[in-house]
């Protein structure tokens, strides 16, 4: 068997439905109305470090200080409303973070929603541009939860929503019609890339921005148009071994 074929065996293992419970796309995916899905993958993304049954159980409890309607939350809160995530924490990520964020989505939509955001001919510059906003919004300890791709950050957690919002099948939603799956990167954490190492996809050691792009040029040989769905392949097998 070669390489190609053993990650499209993988991908068939993982890449089902029943993946989803587990996993924090689970969030967003109790949603229906785009707003609500976009604002909810993003924050269930920047939660998403530890393990998986605390990141969906904060990520849910985020909601609900958010009425479970965080679209509506984003635009019409008030300061005062902002007191709702008094006490909450998810490891270094609190209420002044939370607080903060949602400023950020509020201005994120008034200047034209998060899809145009990250709309660029390389999704790098998109995710550049987002830490952009961040910068100008964000409190400075809030900024350590946007990464910064122009000094090298992997920006696991933000290919990670990408990857939710624009690849549609059983697992990832698939909302975002702007931007193509072609030209995703993979959203490299611990397991992913010590599974493409074990395969001979990466050489690079460290999990920066350097080995995102060499792997996912690696996986556009395999899959030029999708080459992210191998995230399958690689973070459920590094995850399950």
């Amino acid at each position: 068997m070669d390489l190609k074929e053993l990650l499209e065996l993988r991908v068939k293992k993982y890449k089902r439905r029943e993946f989803i419970a587990g996993d924090p796309i689970c969030v967003p995916h109790e949603f229906s109305k785009r707003e609500d899905v976009e604002i909810a993958g993003l924050l269930t993304a920047t939660l998403a470090w530890g393990r998986r049954e605390q990141i969906i159980k904060s990520a849910r409890k985020l909601m609900s200080l958010m009425g479970w309607a965080p679209y509506e939350f984003v635009t019409l809160a008030t300061e005062n409303d902002m007191h709702a995530f008094d006490g909450f924490v998810h490891r270094t990520f609190n209420a002044v973070d939370a607080a903060g964020f949602c400023r950020m989505l509020k201005k994120i939509y008034c200047d034209g929603g998060m899809e145009n955001l990250f709309v660029s001919e390389n999704l790098m510059d998109g995710v550049a541009r987002y830490r952009a906003v961040a910068e100008k919004v964000l409190p400075p300890r809030s900024l350590k939860h946007v990464p910064d791709v122009d000094r090298g950050s992997a920006a696991k957690r933000v290919f990670m929503f990408l990857r939710w919002m624009v690849r549609k099948d059983e697992v990832d939603l698939g909302l975002w019609k702007k931007i193509s799956p072609s030209g995703l990167y993979i959203p490299l954490d611990v397991h992913t890339g010590n599974v493409a190492r074990a395969d001979g996809l990466l050489t690079r050691k460290t999990n920066d921005r350097k080995a995102v792009e060499e792997l996912t040029h690696r996986l556009r040989t395999f899959c030029p148009e999708d080459p992210v769905k191998y995230d399958f392949a690689l973070f459920a097998e590094g995850v399950n071994t």
